[in-house]
């Protein structure tokens, strides 16, 4: 298999982009790309896109890079609209959020209410890229940087910063300053921001959705519960029960769709198809155990997804004794990665929008 290639962060690109604005204003240089400090350590280089000069400033752009994992802000451009200002104190940087970077107006967050979506890495980044620039150019004084994505406020609203609270664009993140393909490490975040959230906004009871379509059946599920309480995880299944434990949620709800359920069945951290195939036989050996027929047993081992199993299954006289044996390896496997704290509850549905299933589960 070929190396799957690195992306960078949308905090290195703006990084960068301030840094190329200070040598262009400070030395009179033009560099196709830049060299920018890491958050995690190391440097890397990123190409620039164009220069703009606007009054005694630039706007420079850089276009974001996803790499192999390419999320929402993959190819946005990312802009920093940089003034050199000798009239602020030498190395100081002042920076600020413009159009398509989002605000924050919740308590939870690495930022306060107010303030632009600027996390605390990328903003030390922005301003060790631009320290850098001025001692490069030789100039003192500071730097302000206004950090600007034309298509900022459109691609939000493909992202959860709404449902955080953050309006009017995306976030600028990075505590690597890389996109490593597949680690997630961007979609982590977000689940435990969301968590936090919900903390900070008072709520002990969290629904934990594989996706949009799940968390919508349980909302209806649970009307008393706002939105804020429901975090979707994905495939991330210990990682989130951990983060919600960690964090003093009182009660979780699991809201999954049967695959999600049977891979969890399994006792995978991750259920991602890619590194976590559904393991049929073992699917098929619970369901014998909980009275499946021998011929029906045989069609959900050989079944070619979790789908066509499903439908054998409901179409057993066995079918909710399958469903029950499913669900409690499920629940054991969620006890082991939430710890003794939580009470756990599984809400099942299946595809067409019927809830196959409700398991309590008590604090261990």
């Amino acid at each position: 298999m070929a190396k799957l290639r690195e992306g960078f962060t949308t905090g290195t690109a703006a990084a960068a982009a301030a840094k190329a604005g200070v040598l262009f204003l400070g030395a009179g240089l033009r560099p196709e790309q830049v060299d920018v400090p890491l958050p995690a350590g190391g440097r890397l280089a990123i190409p620039i896109a164009r220069y703009e000069i606007e009054g005694a400033g630039v706007r420079v752009t850089v276009v974001k890079d996803g790499g192999d994992d390419p999320d929402v802000t993959h190819r946005a451009e990312i802009q920093s609209l940089v003034a050199l200002n000798p009239g602020l104190r030498d190395g100081e940087i002042v920076l600020e959020g413009g159009k398509g970077v989002g605000r924050v107006t919740l308590p939870g967050l690495p930022i306060p209410p107010g303030e632009p979506a600027i996390n605390p890495a990328p903003r030390a980044q922005i301003a060790d890229a631009c320290r850098e620039a001025l001692e490069e150019a030789g100039k003192k004084g500071g730097v302000r940087v206004l950090v600007e994505a034309p298509e900022g406020e459109r691609l939000a609203q493909k992202t959860l910063n709404p449902r955080l609270g953050i309006v009017g664009g995306i976030s600028i993140l990075g505590t690597r300053g890389t996109v490593k393909p597949f680690s997630h490490a961007s979609y982590l975040a977000t689940i435990e921001s969301g968590l936090d959230v919900a903390r900070a906004a008072g709520l002990t009871h969290a629904i934990l959705s594989t996706g949009g379509r799940s968390e919508r059946m349980a909302r209806e599920d649970l009307p008393h519960l706002p939105e804020l309480a429901c975090v979707q995880f994905a495939d991330f299944f210990a990682p989130a029960l951990e983060a919600a434990a960690k964090r003093g949620f009182t009660r979780i709800t699991l809201a999954v769709f049967f695959g999600k359920l049977a891979k969890q069945a399994q006792g995978l951290a991750n259920t991602h198809a890619r590194t976590a195939p559904l393991d049929l036989a073992a699917l098929a050996a619970i369901c014998a155990e909980a009275g499946l027929p021998p011929e029906a047993v045989a069609r959900v081992a050989a079944a070619n997804t979790a789908l066509a199993a499903q439908d054998v299954i409901l179409a057993s006289p066995a079918g909710r004794a399958c469903l029950q044996a499913v669900a409690a390896h499920a629940m054991t496997c969620a006890r082991k990665f939430a710890g003794p704290g939580p009470a756990l509850e599984y809400r099942v549905y299946s595809q067409d929008g019927k809830r196959l299933l409700i398991m309590q589960g008590d604090s261990a």
